[in-house]
């Protein structure tokens, strides 16, 4: 590739609408129309980019039904783009689009690009309290859509538990309890370590929805104001999504970014990007406690930039619960005591979870701080569903070593396939190994557990346990991970009896 087709960050811009009544809100498009004002005024080009954009593309919005999103951006900003692009749902297509346009711009397809997306749950919830009317919509015509448009999961799982992300990600959490061989108290005290350095950042960004530094006790203890909402994490381990945020960036290539008069000073390449996906159900994955897949698409991300972990200074590892910030860290071959911060926006529990559009503020942010630290080089991650759709993006200020070029996406997924996970049995009967669970909780206490295991033939099942307060309470005060017990069809479910 020429290095007048390198793909280059050229603007980002950001924005925290904080607690506005919800008649004098900024809509979503409003939102995204401001970042992206701002974006291209942080490149020096301000309403004459906007003008020459050639293509406008949206992360898919959680919080309100709207027709076509990127029309609407593009005639709030005054642009007429070839191409309007829309999202399907996933945290991963933030950094899925940057890889997309990289693509495109490589080989001449765009000259002038625009990422967008936004959400404003919070204005959504508070307009339905307060029983507002919201005056939001339109949006004339139909959009390009990208991405893998399947659910995240199955009815099976989803008659077990397994319906939302609160209460899959405590599966993968107290696995990677199990691996390390923590107890149920020291866990709970690495948790509540690790949050507490992401709250460090968080209270440094000036975009950040709670910008308040927690100590770790802050975090773990549970009382009113931090209930547990399924074991091991209470409310200020999840990602809050009622917020309202928007971010942008523009894309281009180093040759139209000259012809452009774009300080080159304004530029951050991509260096390198990959993407994989896990096996696509939660209750087909390999292993719990790890990802082959992050593995994969990070490693291929390293090599085509030619550097190793080590040589990264700055990240922003997917963080909407805990268990993703060590996964993450543990594929990528990070130790628990190294020294570099994990995120450089504070998280999603703190800086702020806007669906699917947190990773555009990683992004935004990494561009701004890879400007200062000129000679850094910035790894981001981003995944959709339940750890199931991973993409990996490395940037710098300066030219990449090597030119971008497209990653090998098949052979990337071939090394994640080669790992098939275990046989699911959906009516498992017989004696059976705890193999990961959680316990789910409402304001009152818990009220149902969920059990993933493996029967002796090795077969997985999911199950669950009965709602007795005195076995779902003892699951969260002793590990359960190994107990062997009894499992039978019950209904459209499965229930589990602990020997």
């Amino acid at each position: 590739m020429s290095d007048d087709r390198a793909p280059v960050l050229i603007g980002a811009g950001q924005l925290t609408q904080r607690d506005v009544e919800p008649e004098r809100a900024l809509d979503p498009v409003a939102m995204m129309a401001a970042a992206a004002r701002s974006a291209a005024d942080d490149a020096g080009g301000g309403a004459r980019l906007l003008a020459a954009l050639d293509r406008v593309a949206v992360v898919n919005l959680f919080c309100f039904p709207y027709g076509n999103l990127p029309r609407l951006l593009a005639e709030r900003l005054g642009a007429h783009p070839r191409e309007e692009v829309y999202t399907t749902l996933g945290g991963n297509t933030p950094q899925s689009l940057v890889d997309l346009t990289a693509a495109r711009i490589a080989r001449g397809d765009d000259g002038l690009v625009l990422l967008a997306g936004a959400e404003a749950m919070r204005t959504v919830s508070r307009a339905r309290r307060a029983r507002v009317r919201l005056p939001w919509g339109g949006g004339d015509g139909t959009p390009t859509t990208i991405g893998d448009e399947r659910d995240g999961t199955s009815e099976h799982e989803v008659s077990h538990g397994l319906a939302l992300p609160t209460s899959i990600y405590p599966l993968f959490e107290n696995a990677i309890r199990a691996r390390r061989g923590w107890t149920i108290d020291e866990h709970r005290r690495r948790l509540g370590e690790l949050c507490s350095r992401m709250t460090a950042v968080a209270a440094g960004h000036p975009d950040a929805w709670f910008r308040e530094r927690r100590t770790p006790e802050e975090i773990t203890a549970v009382g009113p104001e931090n209930r547990m909402i399924a074991f091991p994490y209470p409310k200020r381990m999840n990602a809050i999504i009622e917020v309202d945020q928007a971010a942008a960036v523009l894309m281009t290539s180093a040759s139209r970014a000259r012809a452009l008069g774009v300080d080159p000073s304004r530029w951050v390449y991509l260096w390198a990007s990959a993407e994989a996906h896990d096996q696509w159900l939660v209750s087909e994955r390999v292993d719990f406690a790890r990802s082959p897949a992050i593995r994969a698409a990070g490693g291929a991300a390293l090599e085509a930039a030619g550097v190793g972990i080590e040589r990264i200074d700055l990240l922003d590892l997917y963080s909407c619960f805990p268990a993703a910030v060590q996964i993450g860290r543990d594929m990528l071959g990070i130790a628990d005591d190294d020294p570099r911060p994990l995120t450089v926006t504070g998280g999603l529990p703190y800086f702020g979870g806007p669906g699917n559009d947190y990773v555009m503020h990683s992004i935004a942010t990494m561009v701004e701080r890879l400007r200062v630290r000129r000679d850094a080089i910035g790894l981001v991650t981003a995944l959709g569903w339940y750890l199931t759709k991973h993409a990996v993006g490395l940037y710098g200020a300066n030219p990449p070593p090597r030119p971008w070029t497209p990653p090998d996406a098949a052979a990337i997924q071939a090394r994640v396939d080669a790992e098939p996970g275990p046989e699911l049995a959906t009516t498992p009967s017989g004696a059976g190994t705890v193999e990961t669970y959680t316990v789910l909780f409402d304001r009152d206490g818990p009220v149902r557990g969920i059990v993933v295991g493996r029967l002796d033939d090795g077969r997985r099942f999911l199950a669950n346990p009965p709602s007795d307060p005195a076995i779902l309470d003892a699951m969260t005060r002793e590990e359960a991970i190994g107990r062997r017990g009894r499992v039978s069809p019950d209904g459209d479910t499965n229930r589990f009896d602990f020997i």
